[in-house]
């Protein structure tokens, strides 16, 4: 493929649709995409897109002030992420339409709950991150260099374009860390707007605080990962500080963007009802009680793999810690079609919105006021396209 944009028809053979949604009684509105196809990948393709957030120090050394490493870097070198360096003086992204994964999701796999149910979105994410978490997912192409993994050539007004041609609603910056590829993201909202598509991204939010609220400016909703409320775990899970993270969430919350946030519960780590309860206490004093908190189970992976699953009873009963604690929406993942997938209104405890895996249906839910048509109460939330 080169160095040229995916063309339609590889976009498509990525993407290949199989139809609309079958519509059930109580299934919303939406456009079902499943099938992914092969397409035309580049083993080490990288870009040299001037980059930003960063500062000359002279003698050709770069300052990045992306994120609070804050690296120092000389000609030729890169800072921790790996995909931002300095050429002769100049620093550039190294990632800039490249996306090493790109996958048609449902929006839930986000995870968002609170935004669009029930839609397709286009799921893309690159190599390189400023986190090292033990955890880590995606780790295959998260902690490589660019040089090293499948880049799909997908610039953003390729991207856009596709999308649109698509029939697709929204694209999700996941998989690995969107901050490190912050032009990527910032250009494609741009564009996207523009085509009435709406942009997403799951973060780590590890950033400093301008380009977090540029970040938060330009996208329509967030999901940030609290991977834990203890400076000494969550520096044991990522090999970072936690006081950024915290930062980034408030001007989140501060933001036109939706927030929702996500904790995996890891057993020994952040599993405890005394730390889940102070986290809740933080997240209702900063961001609101209304802030949908999804609760994942660990299952071994990476650096973790000496590690046993999260116990099913350790997540239900951490989520009545949450609730008890004051918040009103509580949500466990990867558990498997549990009734805590679904979304059950605060003041009836009606069934609004049920989940089994990526099956979203509406059971009492008016999409176009966000209320419960049991009891009228007002669910916070982007329901419908508009």
């Amino acid at each position: 493929m080169g160095d040229r944009p995916m063309d339609r028809r590889e976009f498509f053979n990525l993407c290949a649709r199989a139809g609309a949604l079958s519509l059930v009684p109580g299934v919303l509105s939406g456009q079902l995409v499943d099938g992914l196809g092969s397409a035309a990948q580049a083993v080490g393709s990288v870009s040299n897109e001037p980059a930003r957030y960063w500062v000359a120090l002279g003698g050709e050394v770069t300052k990045c002030k992306l994120c609070p490493r804050g690296c120092e870097i000389n000609p030729g070198e890169r800072g921790f992420c790996g995909v931002r360096e300095n050429r002769n003086g100049k620093y550039v992204t190294k990632v800039y339409g490249k996306p090493a994964q790109v996958l048609n999701d449902a929006i839930e796999k986000g995870p968002f709950f609170h935004y669009l149910p029930a839609t397709r979105t286009l799921g893309l994410g690159t190599a390189g991150c400023n986190l090292d978490c033990g955890y880590c997912q995606s780790w295959e192409f998260a902690q490589a260099r660019p040089e090293l993994t499948n880049n799909k050539n997908l610039p953003p007004s390729s991207l856009v374009d596709q999308v649109k041609k698509a029939g697709l609603k929204s694209i999700i910056f996941t998989y690995s860390e969107p901050v490190v590829a912050i032009e990527y993201v910032l250009d494609t909202a741009k564009l996207a707007h523009k085509k009435g598509i709406r942009v997403l991204v799951k973060t780590g939010a590890y950033a400093c605080a301008k380009p977090m609220e540029d970040l938060c400016a330009a996208v329509d909703a967030i999901n940030i990962d609290f991977k834990a409320y203890s400076h000494e775990v969550y520096k044991k899970i990522t090999t970072a500080e936690m006081d950024p993270m915290l930062q980034s969430i408030k001007i989140a919350a501060a933001s036109d963007a939706w927030l929702e946030l996500t904790t995996l519960v890891v057993p020994g780590y952040n599993d405890t009802e005394d730390m889940t309860k102070r986290m809740c206490e933080w997240i209702i004093s900063n961001c609101g009680a209304n802030t949908p908190l999804h609760l994942s189970r660990f299952f071994p992976k990476y650096k973790f793999r000496h590690i046993e699953p999260t116990p099913g009873d350790t997540l239900r009963n951490l989520r009545k810690v949450a609730y008890n604690t004051g918040m009103k929406y509580v949500y466990l993942g990867n558990m498997g079609g549990d009734p805590a997938e679904s979304t059950y209104c605060p003041k009836c405890w009606a069934k609004v919105i049920e989940r089994v895996g990526y099956r979203v249906s509406n059971k009492a839910l008016d999409l176009k006021t966000g209320t419960c048509t049991k009891c009228g109460y007002k669910i916070p939330g982007v329901w419908v396209y508009s």
